[in-house]
């Protein structure tokens, strides 16, 4: 039976017959050990050793007990060294192209703040390489791309132009070259980039005069399809330009000098604008993340000097890495909208001289925006923040990292309740959330006991969906003891002051409780002496239709056990009324 052969370096040893033996029937262990053979003896070269393999995707594979030795390594060395920075360098790439690889249309918005937390002034070259190749291997989201790439695009133009020059670069070549493939893509990839808005209508229409100009099977289909990409947006933005090249592509229609199924792609071109393009939209509404006053457009042509800057997809030694570092830091901060920390902080000396003027110069030249924009930057920022942490202590440690000001902790715990009702169904994490904060910061606390006051008043307004997750959020921080038993006091079970979402909410609550306590435990909890004053108005006393409200109502949710001291109480009601040692309301019927 012939074996398949070994891709190895050194040749494996062949038998008589000139076909290579199996490998079960070998076994290589030491430099210049006999192997047994069933017909010679043959004396094997050693197998030369590789430290690093070259990936497919142009990296090195470094096993992980090196690559931990290697961080080890690195974070004793100096930043300005070799070792230090080609380590950064690697770690930067595998990120960026890590972020590039998971994004799509539903995630877009949170991988735009996770790309924007890399340096891309330093990783410019690897985010366009990146965008490139995820583009070519997967051309059905290029318009997933060219959004993301609009974005970048308004905040640092030169990613934006880059990438423009590279498609249009990889696009003359496979031209010229008659590669199809990578022309369907390239032309594609512009099509989007002219959608987006990152570069002029003017390369679209000369793509398509070069395209159409000696018209051939594949340039007419191509050219087909382009249009079919940025028709829509052609149309609104250049109506004269469109309307020359589909008189161009009629006239090749009427010449008949192409094949029949170009033929059809013509026609079906002319069905589709007949329809205005309704189903090939440029932009979907999901991806239009760009406002237009925000958009940068660069003027480039098809005969434009293209600067391809090859040398960024390569590592090069900085001198001034801590600087740029820290340049691009301050960068980020303007990126992301938050807010820059005050420049002139007192300092010891300040306070011995002159520590009062230091103070009124701070305030001169602390500018403070006030504007409703500011508030929904911070919670923009939170909510990214929730939706993108892989677990509670990342969202934790990332939030407070936020530089929010005093006043604003009501926001933070405003967007934690409001992400948690947003679910489907409740999830663990925003109540582990909750209480790391309010076990970190007391005025967290207090902002939590407030929110739960004012959701209860305003209970009847929710969707059960939402009633159910605040109410588990609420049973968390109770049975942790991460807010005040206090917090019960707003709730009055009576059948006048409650609503049927009151209720429900109430039933939720304790049932929660209940689920981690125990029914023994709640009981014991609920009678303590630092609890009493919050119970009077779910265990009322004060009148005998509300005591035998709240009874009923416990024992229809399932904890009819928590209510033993008041069917003591209303058994011996009439008692206590005739003694007069309390004063207790009949019912009114």
């Amino acid at each position: 039976m012939e074996h398949k052969r070994e891709r190895s370096r050194s040749t494996s040893p062949k038998n008589k017959s000139g076909k290579h033996h199996n490998a079960k029937a070998s076994s290589i262990q030491e430099e210049g050990e006999i192997i047994c053979h069933p017909q010679k003896q043959t004396v094997v070269p050693p197998i030369p050793q590789k430290k690093d393999i070259i990936t497919r995707a142009g990296g090195v594979y470094i096993p992980p007990h090196r690559l931990r030795q290697q961080q080890e390594e690195a974070s004793k060395t100096d930043s300005k060294s070799t070792q230090f920075q080609k380590f950064m360098w690697e770690a930067l790439r595998k990120s960026i192209n890590g972020i590039i690889n998971k994004v799509n249309v539903a995630n877009i918005q949170n991988i735009i703040l996770e790309l924007f937390n890399e340096n891309l002034i330093r990783g410019k070259g690897m985010l366009v390489k990146a965008v490139m190749r995820n583009q070519m291997a997967s051309p059905n989201f290029t318009h997933v791309y060219a959004a993301l790439m609009s974005v970048v695009n308004t905040k640092l133009p030169e990613h934006g132009k880059l990438l423009v020059h590279r498609v249009l670069h990889q696009f003359k070549t496979s031209y010229k070259r008659n590669n199809k493939l990578v022309c369907i893509a390239t032309t594609k990839m512009l099509a989007h980039l002219v959608n987006q808005q990152i570069v002029h209508e003017i390369l679209a229409l000369e793509l398509l005069a070069l395209l159409l100009e000696t018209p051939t099977e594949d340039s007419v289909e191509i050219a087909s399809d382009f249009m079919i990409e940025c028709g829509q947006v052609l149309s609104e933005i250049s109506p004269a330009g469109v309307n020359a090249i589909f008189e161009r592509f009629r006239g090749i229609l009427h010449e008949g000098s192409i094949e029949k199924r170009v033929q059809y792609v013509i026609e079906n071109l002319f069905a589709i604008r007949k329809n205005k393009f309704a189903d090939h939209p440029g932009v979907i509404q999901e991806l239009d993340l760009v406002e237009e006053d925000d958009k940068i457009t660069h003027e480039i042509t098809l005969d434009a000097e293209l600067d391809l800057q090859d040398s960024l997809n390569y590592f090069q030694l900085n001198q001034k890495y801590e600087e740029n570092e820290t340049e691009w830091d301050k960068i980020k901060k303007e990126i992301l909208g938050e807010e820059l920390e005050r420049l002139n902080k007192k300092t010891e000396e300040g306070k011995e001289n002159g520590g009062e003027e230091a103070e009124e110069e701070e305030k001169k030249e602390a500018i403070y925006d006030f504007t409703e924009q500011d508030l929904m930057n911070l919670r923009r920022t939170i909510y990214l923040i929730i939706m993108s942490s892989v677990d509670y202590e990342e969202c934790c440690h990332k939030l407070l990292r936020l530089s929010i000001r005093e006043g604003q902790e009501l926001e933070l715990v405003y967007m934690i309740i409001e992400c948690c009702l947003q679910e489907r169904t409740y999830l663990k994490f925003f109540g582990l959330l909750a209480e790391r904060f309010c076990l970190l910061k007391e005025e967290l606390k207090a902002k939590f006991e407030e929110c739960f006051a004012k959701h209860y008043e305003t209970i009847h307004r929710l969707e059960t969906n939402k009633l159910r997750n605040l109410s588990k959020l609420y049973g968390h921080l109770l049975f942790t003891n991460a807010i005040d038993w206090n917090v019960l006091k707003v709730i009055n079970l009576t059948q006048e002051e409650t609503t049927s979402s009151g209720r429900i909410f109430i039933k939720i609550l304790f049932q929660e409780i209940a689920e981690h306590f125990g029914l023994e435990k709640l009981k014991s909890r609920l009678e303590a002496d630092d609890a009493q004053e919050a119970m009077i108005g779910i265990f009322p006393k004060t009148n005998l239709k509300n005591t035998r409200f709240s009874i009923n109502f416990f024992t229809a949710i399932g904890l009819g056990a928590i209510t033993e001291n008041m069917r003591e109480f209303l058994k011996n009601a009439p008692k206590l009324l005739n003694t007069g040692n309390i004063e207790i309301k009949e019912d009114a019927d």
